[in-house]
């Protein structure tokens, strides 16, 4: 994919006839974890996912949620392998931050995830809190979406 083809990436709402083309991008879903494939077909099925697609079919997925203490909360952001750092994840990031209904928008990450840190830094979310407890040895950052319109 060269820079051009960015421009072929498409960011829609998930259908339920999406889940099982997402359950091949999801690694977790993939590798058969029935948990995983029961939040997909949720959020497919409760409209909180969006899809980014080209002519191949979906590159990856993101969830917005409004559990995180009444604000928008990016549940899950999943691009496929070959996909990945070709504006996919940032595309997504984006479209989450334009549907969101609430003044603030969070996500967090592991804080042994840097591709996802760096990609949450490119796109200009700032770091604001740690939490330990959640994945032993792993604590997990918390990141705010810049300020929206």
């Amino acid at each position: 994919m060269t820079t051009g083809d960015r421009d072929w990436i498409v960011v829609r709402r998930a259908r339920p006839a999406d889940v099982r083309a997402l359950c091949r991008v999801d690694a977790v879903a993939a590798g058969g974890d029935a948990e995983r494939r029961a939040d997909i077909r949720r959020w497919c099925e409760d409209g909180r996912a969006a899809v980014a697609e080209d002519a191949r079919g979906p590159l990856g997925y993101c969830v917005v949620e409004y559990t995180f203490f009444g604000q928008g909360f990016v549940t899950m952001l999943m691009v496929e392998p070959s996909a990945r750092r070709r504006g996919v994840g940032r595309r997504l990031l984006d479209a989450a931050a334009a549907s969101c209904v609430t003044e603030k928008l969070f996500t967090s990450t592991n804080v042994s995830n840097r591709p996802m840190q760096a990609l949450l830094e490119r796109a200009g979310w700032a770091p604001v809190g740690l939490l330990h407890g959640l994945d032993e040895g792993d604590p997990e950052l918390f990141h705010l979406c810049p300020r929206r319109g």
